[in-house]
């Protein structure tokens, strides 16, 4: 899915809410989308829901079954909770009843939806967006109101539907998927969507090899938005092709600072913080994968 200079004003005369927004999303990515009050979070989903159409550029490749969740759950309808849901799932296809039980919800399927408090509404507007199986999903507040049973049951279901390839995008002040492998960050600051994500984990090189010789590694790519791949709170790390696979193994950083690799050998160089890189070399090595810090150094 991508975003080509997309812009959004309301009126005509109106000052643009979004600005020239260029963004792409692939299957499986979960993005958090954070923001001052009024900075255009609310209308960048409805944006990608497809509610709004962009006064300015295009979105394309949007999934076929998108499901919205907004702050403002419209509850001035005359319908229980499971006769609202029932109905929704005779519009939009879908069995909501696995998600109802999932958000602990069953206490609140014969009460009406104009009694409910916002976090009540919150999951009746969850229930809803998960119901057909969205290959996008957009939250806007998902968390706002809702109990420590549910808040805690958010993540492991936004983390089981990027497993399956759906995009995810939340706009949330509060944090709740931070814990999340691989969560990316978007800001919108004066109209103008930013990607924040931390260059944590870039990688430097990779590169399947015939015959070899150690030497600098070919193709190196920078770190994320050009910073430099190895910073003073990282370190670099080699990882080479898990051992007894057929192709070789990984040599570690030879004296110019390149890669060595044996004959038919993939070895990665990545960058991890150096307060993780014990951890980090313990999982690789757990996993048969020949991994030693470039510098020689494994911890500080």
């Amino acid at each position: 899915m991508r975003l080509t200079d997309v812009s959004f004003r309301y009126r005509r005369r109106d000052p643009s809410v979004i600005r020239e927004a260029a963004a792409e999303l692939s299957p499986g990515d979960v993005v958090e989308l954070t923001g001052a009050n009024g900075a255009g979070k609310s209308t960048l989903l409805r944006l990608l829901a497809g509610l709004l159409r962009p006064t300015g550029g295009a979105i394309t490749g949007r999934p076929a079954a998108v499901g919205l969740a907004p702050d403002r759950f419209p509850g001035e309808q005359p319908f229980t909770v499971s006769g609202y849901l029932d109905h929704m799932a005779r519009v939009c296809g879908g069995r909501w009843r696995p998600w109802a039980e999932r958000l602990n919800m069953e206490q609140l399927l014969g009460v009406r939806l104009r009694e409910l408090s916002k976090g009540s509404a919150h999951k009746v507007g969850l229930a809803q967006a998960l119901m057909a199986e969205p290959g996008l999903l957009l939250l806007d507040e998902p968390f706002a109101g809702l109990d420590s049973g549910t808040r805690d049951e958010l993540p492991p279901i936004v983390a089981e539907l990027s497993a399956r390839g759906a995009i995810v995008v939340t706009a949330d002040h509060q944090g709740g998927l931070r814990d999340l492998p691989s969560l990316r960050h978007w800001t919108i600051t004066d109209g103008r969507l930013v990607e924040t994500t931390p260059a944590r984990t870039p990688v430097l090189a990779g590169k399947l090899a015939g015959t070899t010789p150690q030497g600098p590694a070919e193709d190196a790519v920078e770190g994320i938005a050009g910073e430099p791949a190895v910073t003073p709170d990282t370190t670099a790390t080699t990882v080479g092709s898990p051992a007894g696979e057929a192709g070789g193994r990984a040599v570690g950083g030879s004296a110019d600072g390149g890669v060595g690799v044996d004959r038919g050998g993939v070895a990665v160089e990545v960058t991890v913080p150096v307060g993780d890189l014990g951890a980090f070399l313990e999982r690789m090595r757990g996993e048969g994968y020949p991994a030693r810090p470039v510098s020689g150094e494994e911890s500080r």
